[in-house]
């Protein structure tokens, strides 16, 4: 089974940057803390000592899983994006059937969405039920309520 996802540079980057704090920060912090509560004497009786060893579990857990997003990870080539149908990257300009509403949404990675900046994630219901559709189609998606209905209106690169 393979974990590719794809991101954008700027997506990317941030996942680097993250993983690098966790490494080059973070994991020293936690070896100091280690360090500090080992010198406060029994080992046995030291909650602070066992505080310290738990968090550096949890950073260690951490840093494993970026490095596997990291490794699973490819940059997508803007300038090759097809916009006849939607994709991830693809900016789609939709209207709802029911309330006639329209909205416009990027498709991208999950570590990239933000829905207060219109990126939603591929793999959320809405993303999901878009992907592969073209101007013109009706992209129904099953959402807990019901079932919505959007018509593609446009599909850009952004």
């Amino acid at each position: 089974m393979s974990n590719i996802s794809y991101y954008t540079a700027e997506g990317l980057k941030k996942l680097r940057d993250e993983l690098s704090q966790l490494k080059d920060i973070e994991r020293p912090k936690a070896s100091q803390a280690i360090a500090e509560a080992r010198d406060k004497g029994d080992l046995s009786e030291n909650a602070e000592y066992d505080a310290a060893k738990e968090a550096q579990g949890m950073l260690e857990m951490k840093i494993a899983k970026l490095e596997e997003l990291l490794a699973g990870a490819r940059l997508i080539d803007e300038s090759q994006l097809d916009t006849s149908k939607v994709l991830v990257l693809s900016k789609v300009k939709i209207k709802n059937q029911t309330n006639g509403m329209e909205m416009i949404y990027t498709l991208v990675a999950d570590g990239e969405a933000d829905l207060a900046s219109g990126k939603i994630s591929v793999n959320s219901p809405i993303g999901h039920g878009l992907l592969g559709k073209s101007v013109g189609e009706v992209a129904e998606i099953k959402v807990p309520n019901g079932t919505l209905k959007f018509d593609i209106l446009e599909i850009t690169r952004d």
